[in-house]
């Protein structure tokens, strides 16, 4: 068996990152270390896949039906609400949005709700001249930063991580729209049954040994969602396209 938990593994939380999966794996009784060397979609897609988060976007389209739902943590980060959180919108001008109009877009990935969907949101769906796929949100920070792209969408997690541990990424950036919430990153597994993972998950983040490695993670506590919540991400794809189709 595998786990995984790759979407806010930034190298400055890693050793906290291995530390809350050590204290799962404790109460889980399994003996399998943290697995880095796949690919997140990979992991994803391996029967054998105890535990990992993933991105709501490919919860609901691609791994729709494949991923079964355990609990959706809680960060203490600007733009989060319980169990929901919100895309911040950066650019180098602290300008509206009409401002950029016709500018080039940094997507982080085409199946990422916080960097595509969610910025798509915000400004409608045939907004930008072109854009370009960083491969992740640090890198269209980065592109947005030197002059690449216009503007990004950062999930506000990723984006309070940074500027917890990396603020110098975000010099000279600046908000310019926040898209809806939606419900938080979910942890996923393949295997039968979900309710031991929620009751391990429950238990570690109850455990006040634990805080100050949910501290660094920015991790403030765990929700168990009904799967279809996740359909408000479908609805308001749907609703964009309906627009565009007008």
């Amino acid at each position: 068996m595998i786990a995984s938990l790759p979407m806010y593994d930034l190298p400055e939380v890693r050793d906290a990152t291995d530390a809350l999966w050590a204290a799962i794996a404790e109460r889980l009784e399994t003996p399998i270390p943290l697995d880095r060397s796949l690919p997140h979609d990979e992991s994803w897609r391996r029967d054998d896949l105890l535990l990992s988060q993933t991105c709501g976007y490919p919860f609901t389209h691609a791994f729709a039906g494949q991923l079964r739902y355990v609990a959706t943590p809680h960060y203490a980060a600007d733009g989060c609400e319980g169990p929901h959180y919100s895309s911040i919108v950066l650019a180098r001008e602290a300008k509206s949005i009409a401002h950029f109009r016709g500018g080039v877009a940094a997507i982080n990935a085409a199946d990422s709700m916080s960097g595509m969907l969610a910025l798509r949101l915000v400004t409608g769906a045939d907004f930008f001249g072109r854009s370009v796929m960083s491969g992740g949100h640090v890198a269209s920070i980065a592109m947005v930063r030197d002059g690449v792209a216009d503007l990004c969408a950062v999930d506000c997690v990723t984006l309070a991580l940074l500027r917890q541990y990396r603020p110098q990424a975000l010099e000279g950036l600046h908000e310019v729209a926040r898209s809806p919430q939606v419900p938080g990153l979910p942890y996923v597994t393949r295997a039968a049954a979900a309710a031991p993972l929620r009751k391990a998950l429950a238990d570690v983040f109850a455990d006040k040994r634990h805080l100050d490695l949910l501290k660094a993670l920015l991790i403030s506590g765990l929700s168990v969602l009904d799967p279809s919540d996740y359909d408000v991400i479908l609805e308001l794809e749907k609703n964009l396209e309906s627009i565009r189709s007008r």
